[in-house]
């Protein structure tokens, strides 16, 4: 009898694994101010990561997509992180950061065509639409990770220095992702400002072909039932 409720939460989470996904990635947002100010944080930070990481090659499995494309690119992220972290190596790390920045990409859109290939509306499709708007947040903050890298200087902010913390350029980029654009974070470089651009496009995009294909068939279900 014990046994039973952890079952059935095993199979719950077999059902939703986009629901695990964005409650982890929420999480995180919470969670990353607290990681960089605490002593150890480079090492919660690259923890917290790898479930993340671990996650979202969990959802891929649910979309039509290669299992093994996410897999190549999560497992080098994984090991070159950690390198970077541990020993750190700041070529290396960018590197992993640029692997995870193509992984969640690649969910995103994988978990976009898993919303995409019926008419049919699902409690996972919905937590998978939230889902695939923190992978696209994800995304975009490690690609603006890694052009501050290349292009020293690429974002200025309140805060003093050439580069920007990982909750700043988070925040960035829920911001433009969200269409709000109230954040101090500026791209000032052409590339910064190239991929600031990308997102903006990708987040106006998202919100009018996904999401609101989504809410319509949600729509025209009920009034059929």
């Amino acid at each position: 009898m014990s046994r039973r409720p952890l079952l059935k939460g095993l199979a719950l989470a077999r059902r939703h694994p986009s629901a695990w996904l964005l409650a982890v990635q929420l999480l995180g947002v919470l969670l990353y101010p607290a990681m960089e100010e605490a002593a150890a944080g480079r090492a919660l930070f690259g923890a917290f990561g790898i479930v993340v990481l671990a996650l979202a090659v969990w959802v891929v499995r649910r979309s039509p997509s290669v299992m093994w494309l996410a897999l190549l690119l999560a497992v080098p992220a994984v090991a070159l992180s950690v390198a970077g972290a541990v020993w750190t190596l700041p070529a290396v790390t960018t590197t992993g950061q640029l692997l995870e920045s193509l992984l969640y990409f690649y969910t995103a859109g994988s978990l976009i065509a898993y919303m995409l290939q019926d008419h049919t509306v699902t409690r996972d499709e919905l937590f998978a639409a939230g889902a695939t708007f923190t992978l696209l947040a994800w995304a975009f903050a490690f690609a603006y990770s890694v052009c501050q890298q290349w292009f020293p200087g690429s974002f200025l902010a309140a805060s003093e220095g050439d580069f920007r913390s990982w909750v700043e350029l988070l925040y960035l980029s829920f911001s433009l992702l969200s269409g709000v654009g109230l954040s101090d974070v500026l791209p000032v470089h052409p590339q910064a400002r190239g991929l600031v651009m990308i997102e903006q496009f990708s987040g106006v995009m998202y919100v009018a072909l996904v999401v609101s294909r989504l809410v319509g068939m949600t729509i025209y279900k009920a009034q059929k039932t």
